[in-house]
């Protein structure tokens, strides 16, 4: 397996191109992502072209001005070890093409993490979930429809003739 600053020198150009990738699909010129970002136009210019090595403070402002995820920069950057998870544990293939992804936008990410996330809660075997605490939903679903029928209940006028 490569060290990580060997990956990190290989992936320092294709984090610049995946920057102006990206810059290039919001529709922004160089000169307004700098302004969003607070990042000098020149400084910009040489992350995208390789030859600069962005600071990981630097990708996150990045990330915030193109709405997108700064954990991908940071992988694509070899600043994150792209083999784990936010919580310290490996992450699923699907996670990664999903969160690496250029053609999908922030929501179109966060949406289908969501979706994929449910899908395994709901297939993980009982043993597994025994631990979790019980689902705090219901009591929460069960409560409006109270008020709601406490609200309609005065409501209604007296038939008292």
């Amino acid at each position: 397996m490569a060290r990580l600053s060997d990956r990190v020198a290989g992936s320092v150009g294709s984090v610049g191109e995946y920057l102006a990738e990206q810059r290039r699909q919001a529709q922004l010129s160089l000169r307004q992502l700098s302004d969003l970002a607070g990042v000098s136009n020149p400084y910009l210019s040489q992350i995208e072209r390789g030859l600069r090595k962005p600071s990981a403070d630097v990708l996150q402002q990045l990330a915030k001005a193109l709405r997108i995820s700064a954990e991908t920069l940071y992988v694509r950057a070899g600043i994150l070890d792209p083999d784990d998870g936010s919580d310290g544990q490996r992450a699923s293939g699907v996670v990664d093409a999903v969160l690496l992804d250029p053609l999908l936008n922030e929501r179109q990410k966060r949406v289908l993490l969501d979706v994929y996330g449910s899908f395994v809660r709901e297939n993980t075997p009982a043993d597994e979930t025994a631990a979790a605490p019980p689902a705090a939903s219901q009591p929460k679903a069960a409560t409006p429809k109270k008020r709601a029928a406490a609200k309609k209940t005065p409501a209604r006028p007296s038939t008292t003739s």
